[in-house]
């Protein structure tokens, strides 16, 4: 399939996001538009109990609402059930990615350089501002990830990604929550996939809080990565 043939679903996962989701669905919406591809904007709301969900109504993308709050990993899962696309993107709603990057994060596959494509917030070390706690905890999944598929990695974590259709096919996602980044990189590597990376821009969130907890999320995603490694 050419690449004018193909049709683009970028799926943005939002949870109590009200300061930052109109923002970044209208510079993704310009983005796309820029790529001259159809193209599909799914937002997924996580049971938010402000008006995320309101204002990504009145953007004239497809919303799907939770019926209650269960995670990111629900939430990209739902999105990746609606999403009808060749390529699929996914990217965070809290203003730490840049839409205006999303060619470079498509690129590699639509060079057939990738199937799976990681922006990474570290590639670039002047471009990054990221808490050092995260960037201990991503160091520790990357080595476990590397030791496991002999892939190496630098941000595992990252949630502004490209994948071909066919790595979703291929397998089955079962994570809740911020772990299934490391699990759908893992499962990917382990069905032959190709997966590289592209440096990003991210800028730390500077409205409202992030929803990760270090110790409990750290706890899933470390077990997520064994898990998927072992039962694929």
């Amino acid at each position: 399939m050419s690449q004018c043939q193909m049709l683009l679903s970028i799926i943005i996962p939002v949870y109590n996001e009200e300061l930052t989701i109109g923002n970044i669905i209208d510079r993704t919406k310009e983005a796309a538009r820029q790529l001259r591809l159809e193209t599909e904007i799914i937002v997924v709301d996580d049971r938010s109990h402000d008006k995320s969900l309101l204002i990504a109504c009145q953007r004239n993308v497809k919303v799907y609402a939770l019926k209650e709050h269960l995670g990111k990993g629900y939430a990209l899962r739902a999105g990746f059930a609606q999403a009808r696309g060749d390529l699929i993107v996914t990217i965070d709603s809290d203003g730490s990615h840049w839409p205006e990057e999303l060619h470079e994060v498509v690129a590699p596959v639509f060079c057939n350089q990738a199937d799976l494509v990681i922006g990474s917030r570290y590639m670039n070390r002047k471009r990054v501002e990221a808490r050092k706690l995260n960037k201990f905890g991503v160091r520790i999944f990357n080595s476990l990830i590397e030791l496991f598929t002999g892939v190496a990695i630098t941000d595992s974590q990252s949630g502004y990604r490209a994948m071909k259709r066919d790595v979703l096919l291929a397998q089955k996602l079962t994570s809740g929550e911020y772990e299934i980044e490391s699990e759908m990189l893992v499962k990917a590597v382990k069905a032959g996939f190709r997966v590289t990376e592209v440096p990003i821009t991210f800028e730390q969130r500077t409205y409202g809080r992030s929803g990760v907890d270090p110790m409990m999320d750290g706890s899933k995603i470390l077990f997520s990565i064994i898990r998927a490694y072992l039962k694929g």
